[in-house]
């Protein structure tokens, strides 16, 4: 929406007065006298009421990842990164697959998994917690760093991020996408604080896409933000509600730079320009992963998330109804494109988030007043501060707490099982295992499917899985075909139901969280472990 509507103007070629956090504070500051120190300026700065607000971001994001959700990917990422770590190579093979060993392969989100092995090898899910919270933490903030640049209120940019929480955290899944989503949205305040004429911050755009393209794929669409708002300064019109302002040559020439330098980056990999092609990979040539893998599936509005994003999308229409708002022209294109791809991937939600919450500071900027520093009370926000910090740290979860959420999800004491008895292989195992699999019995123990389903799909393997997981026709003739002897499920899986009916399938092993079969003419391992809440094999073997 236009600054002329929600925002205050300094003059026709300021569009919007410069901010921060606490922007609305700067005239005040220039009123202090200049004996108070700089010490003094700092602390009344990190214990001021938009500090405080931020604070209570923060501590959102530490209760919602005490669940320590983590996704099925992260744990292969994890034992990928321990291997460059090991090796001070990126990996050009597979190592992992029971039918692909030995084929092409690249570690895609290479820097991620640097990332995630590291921590891990700190303290073990402790640590992960810990980097699960902190890049939480960062993207909250950067995105009310945003919508207050936006607003010029930080009161309004609070509620805007704190409305949106819900759709904002739902990527949170410590994922290298955790870094991508952190990015964009540091791409966008770089962007914003451009175009209020702090011109500077744009330049560490390229640097920022050198770390980003070997982190994550999703740097395409950051390259695609800055063209953008280029392209979109090379005219000037106002046309209804949609305007357009052109860059004055000075600034047309620094976004171009900037641009330009950014595509360079995009080839400084140990891939060389392997990385740059990976985006245009999964668009264009992997459809059975895009269609079968949930986070790429459309948004499901009849469910709670997206009966929210059409909440979201029903008061931009009313707003725009009543109000008459202006857009400029490349807050509209973006605004266009996040809608887009949301409704088509629940996954671009984290393209959704960045590109609204300004628009939704900027709208409630209407009714809500400015922070005055003049009525802030400094010593209270502190102690405010003071008990979050200490409230997340002394409910920060024990590493025992962390394994015992992490076993409700993934194949924990099974895992323990299949290492102390002699289960025939190979083995079948469902999707979301394959990762921890890896992550926890190494190469040795090859897996027939995990998360990287780009390599699987090349293969021809994810066709086949898909075929068995869903008990089409040709299933069982494809447990045949690759000759499984075991078959490692989720316990409440269709073909756990099936298997557990035909003779030559003998159960052997189930918990809460999986269930493990093998045929009746291996030698299964009839030892079974029983007490407390351990463990169970099935009955009557």
């Amino acid at each position: 929406m236009s600054e002329s509507e929600f925002t205050v103007r300094v003059n026709e070629d300021l569009a919007v007065l410069p901010v921060d956090l606490d922007v609305e504070a700067k005239a005040h500051d220039r009123t202090l006298t200049s004996g108070t120190s700089a010490l003094v300026h700092f602390l009344q700065w990190v214990f001021s009421f938009p500090a405080l607000l931020g604070a209570l971001l923060v501590g959102g994001v530490a209760i919602i990842s005490r669940t320590f959700f983590l996704d099925p990917d992260v744990w292969w990422h994890i034992k990928q990164g321990g291997v460059i770590l090991a090796t001070h190579h990126v990996p050009t093979k597979d190592i992992y697959s029971l039918t692909l060993t030995g084929r092409p392969w690249t570690a895609y989100e290479w820097l991620g998994d640097l990332l995630l092995a590291a921590t891990y090898q700190i303290d073990g899910f402790r640590a992960l917690e810990g980097l699960l919270i902190i890049l939480g933490a960062a993207i909250l903030i950067a995105l009310y760093t945003l919508a207050a640049i936006r607003c010029a209120n930080s009161k309004a940019a609070f509620v805007a991020t704190a409305s949106l929480f819900v759709m904002a955290t739902v990527s949170f899944n410590l994922r290298p996408q955790m870094l991508g989503y952190l990015f964009l949205i540091l791409t966008l305040i770089a962007l914003e604080r451009f175009r209020i004429g702090k011109r500077r911050a744009v330049w560490a755009l390229p640097i920022l896409m050198l770390v980003w393209v070997n982190a994550h794929g999703s740097w395409i669409i950051g390259l695609g933000i800055i063209a953008v708002y280029l392209v979109s300064g090379l005219i000037e019109f106002h046309i209804g509600d949609i305007e357009a302002r052109r860059w004055n040559a000075s600034d047309r020439l620094q976004l171009a730079s900037v641009l330009g330098l950014s595509l360079c980056a995009t080839v400084i990999t140990p891939y060389g320009t392997g990385l740059a092609k990976y985006p245009f990979q999964v668009a264009f040539s992997l459809p059975l992963g895009v269609a079968n893998v949930i986070e790429w599936q459309p948004m499901p509005f009849g469910s709670p998330l997206g009966k929210l994003f059409l909440v979201a999308l029903l008061g931009v229409i009313v707003a725009q109804v009543v109000y008459h708002m202006t857009w400029r022209l490349e807050e509209l294109l973006l605004f266009l494109f996040a809608t887009t791809e949301a409704c088509m991937h629940i996954r671009f939600l984290l393209i959704f988030v960045p590109i609204f919450a300004p628009i939704l500071a900027t709208a409630l900027n209407r009714w809500i007043p400015r922070y005055q520093r003049t009525q802030d009370r400094p010593l209270l926000n502190a102690a405010l501060i003071g008990v979050i910090v200490a409230l997340i740290a002394w409910f920060f979860p024990s590493q025992a707490e962390l394994q015992r959420s992490a076993g409700k999800s993934y194949p924990v004491d099974a895992i323990e099982y299949l290492n102390n008895h002699a289960v025939p292989g190979p083995m079948f195992n469902t999707y979301g295992f394959g990762g921890y699999l890896i992550f926890a019995r190494g190469p040795e123990h090859k897996v027939f499917m995990d998360g990287r389903s780009e390599l699987y799909e090349r293969g021809g393997v994810l066709a086949d899985y898909l075929e068995i997981e869903d008990i089409r026709p040709d299933a069982l003739s494809l447990l045949q075909k690759y000759g499984f002897q075991s078959c490692l499920l989720n316990h409440d899986a269709p073909l756990a139901t099936v298997l557990a009916a035909l003779p030559e399938w003998q159960k052997i092993y189930e918990d809460s969280t999986s269930i493990l079969f093998v045929r009746r003419s291996g030698s299964p391992p009839l030892v079974a472990k029983s007490s407390g809440d351990a463990p169970k094999t099935a009955l009557g073997l």
